[in-house]
């Protein structure tokens, strides 16, 4: 993700009196996030939203998917994505959602480095062995995706607040 892109405050659904959110907070919301909610589109066309954790790692979101889960051949019809992660109340905290493309990693020593993360984040419980490509191996076999993001939105709530952020071109 770009280290400090533009924030534009949408007045349409922000208190006049809101400022836009700093990049820095929507940053920490998605490093510090212990769960994650990721949509996908089916391949007919119906949304499919699944709960998950995930990392930030070289300043990019990561999850992963079993390879028997409904995610994996989801995204491999179709790999845009939107991932949301924030604190579920109205009137206090920051909710931020990442809209891109899911990207799959396959290098040993991404794969290695994200499943370091997993740990660090979420305990030895979320140990993950590195295979060829994935994370585990046979049937427990995991897909490992990055979302290249495409725009990114907070939306602050002390005072109400919508920021926009965009990543590309």
């Amino acid at each position: 993700m770009k280290s400090n892109p533009t924030a534009e405050i949408d007045s349409r659904f922000s208190d006049p009196e809101a400022d836009p959110t700093p990049w820095s907070e929507a940053l920490d919301v998605l490093e510090h996030a212990e769960l994650y909610w990721l949509t996908t589109v089916r391949t007919d066309g119906r949304p499919h939203v699944t709960p998950l954790i995930g990392v930030m790692e070289d300043a990019a979101v990561h999850f992963c998917t079993g390879l028997r889960e409904q995610k994996a051949p989801v995204l491999e019809h179709n790999s845009g994505v939107a991932l949301t992660t924030g604190n579920n109340d109205w009137a206090r905290g920051l909710d931020v959602v990442v809209e891109g493309v899911a990207v799959r990693v396959t290098d040993r020593e991404g794969l290695q480095r994200l499943a370091d993360a997993y740990e660090t984040k979420y305990g030895r419980e979320w140990h993950f062995d590195v295979g060829d490509g994935v994370f585990g191996t046979g049937e427990d076999a995991a897909a490992v995706f990055r979302i290249k993001p495409a725009k990114v939105l907070a939306f602050a709530k002390e005072p109400h607040a919508q920021t926009t952020y965009r990543l590309t071109g």
